[in-house]
């Protein structure tokens, strides 16, 4: 395969809606299972698998099913980083799992060059009854390493996991923030040619989330390859070069990451620059107050993904006070397609400052000046806490996002010049030149 890690070839998996599931809870099914095949006695429909089209499996099935990956080919290189995006449902887990060899395609071929290790959910590969200890060990055996090699990086797993004081505690005792912090480490640190992580940052603190994007970003620079699934936009952008979006099954995009989440922001299939809750018991929020929508908007409309450099742009917040008398303060964050956290912007609306609030709805707006924020994605986190007694009532993360375009008309902060610009802010200054003709003097 030369330098190419992962080939996939017209790759398709199908499921049968409503079906009882066929799974093998115990050892004892997959023997049972695996005699029967092989004396032919098996009689469920056995799709075709690693071989033959679309066309074929099509015809060889009822119309209560539906396909999870329909048709997928592309190649990732030996120590490159991809990012796999997607809304839920998109296929996403249905590729890792295939990938991980949990799960077996309907048709289409997979060729992969070296150890692989897979993290797609909280402890997968762990059993619950073996302390942390001899989870390592089985770990590091399933992926056909040596004691000797376990040996040599068991003190660095533990030391990245923290959980030294419970390692030799059954695992299924462990919280799930402990679960993830040593099932990452193990899938980290043993040395695999191929890391395949799915949405692990979704748990944990930001402290650990920091950790094992670092990890990660290490395990790219040592030249092994790395799949990362998230729906955080700035931690696809900062950790990976390329990205694939997947919709439906099918590849929608393949690129640069930075053009594959802004594809991503604007086709619909990600975060919008409107996010509402419309179901009074699925909105986020405390005793005191609930989030309703969060909107991007200009001073023309609402809802807009796209904005002009130079125009002004407002976040709005509506949210519904159900118990009289705090007083509250609405909060937005930004940050940038890197992940940068450009700032955080409070309440200070006059008429509502130190003044407790009546039952009702509201709807509090920042407004960010034109020719201030730089060209690129932007990705709004919306938070509001009660004040003395401080009670946070939510926090909702990259709730909403939006496009920040350039001018080249000259009367941006780029002005005439037309090349890559840095700078995660991009303000409009006043410069003034003064010209002589002969040598100028400064005073002093």
């Amino acid at each position: 395969m030369g330098d190419v890690a992962i080939r996939v070839d017209g790759l398709s998996k199908q499921y049968r809606i409503g079906a009882l599931r066929k799974g093998h809870d115990t050892l004892r099914d997959h023997i049972v299972s695996n005699l029967r095949s092989l004396f032919g006695r098996d009689t469920s429909n056995q799709a075709s698998r690693n071989s033959g089209s679309i066309e074929s499996a099509e015809q060889a099935v009822a119309s209560d099913t539906f396909w999870a990956l329909k048709d997928l080919s592309f190649e990732v290189k030996q120590g490159e980083v991809l990012g796999l995006i997607g809304r839920n449902g998109a296929g996403k887990s249905t590729l890792l799992k295939i990938l991980s060899r949990i799960t077996e395609p309907t048709c289409g071929r997979i060729e992969i060059e070296g150890r692989v290790s897979s993290l797609l959910e909280v402890g997968t590969g762990f059993s619950g009854e073996l302390t942390g200890r001899d989870n390592i060990y089985l770990n590091g055996t399933i992926l056909g390493m040596k004691k000797a090699e376990i040996d040599r990086k068991f003190d660095e797993i533990v030391a990245f996991s923290e959980v030294e004081r419970f390692l030799d505690t059954p695992v299924k005792h462990y919280s799930s923030g402990m679960y993830l912090r040593l099932a990452f480490a193990v899938a980290a640190h043993l040395e695999p040619e191929i890391l395949i992580v799915d949405e692990v940052l979704a748990v944990g603190d930001a402290a650990f989330q920091k950790k094992c994007l670092g990890k990660m970003a290490g395990v790219a620079k040592e030249g092994r390859t790395v799949i990362f699934v998230s729906h955080n936009m700035p931690a696809i952008t900062r950790l990976c070069e390329r990205a694939i979006l997947l919709d439906q099954g099918r590849v929608l995009h393949d690129g640069s990451s930075h053009d594959v989440v802004s594809a991503y922001l604007t086709s619909g299939c990600g975060t919008r620059a409107m996010r509402e809750w419309l179901d009074p018991d699925k909105m986020p929020g405390g005793e005191v107050v609930r989030l309703c929508a969060v909107r991007v908007r200009t001073k023309d409309s609402i809802g807009v993904d796209t904005v002009d450099i130079r125009r002004p742009v407002g976040l709005m917040m509506e949210y519904e006070v159900m118990k009289p008398g705090y007083v509250l303060l609405p909060i937005f964050d930004l940050r940038n397609g890197e992940g940068v956290h450009l700032f955080s912007v409070n309440d200070h609306d006059p008429a509502w400052r130190r003044r407790p609030r009546p039952v009702g709805r509201y709807i509090s707006t920042a407004w960010i000046p034109g020719n201030f924020l730089s060209e690129g994605t932007m990705f709004v986190d919306a938070h509001l806490t009660t004040m003395m007694p401080s009670i946070w009532q939510f926090v909702e993360r990259q709730v909403a996002a939006f496009q920040v375009t350039d001018s080249l008309d000259g009367d941006s902060a780029r002005g005439d010049y037309a090349g890559g610009f840095g700078g995660v802010v991009r303000p409009l200054l006043e410069w003034s030149t003064e010209f002589r003709s002969k040598a100028i003097e400064i005073e002093a």
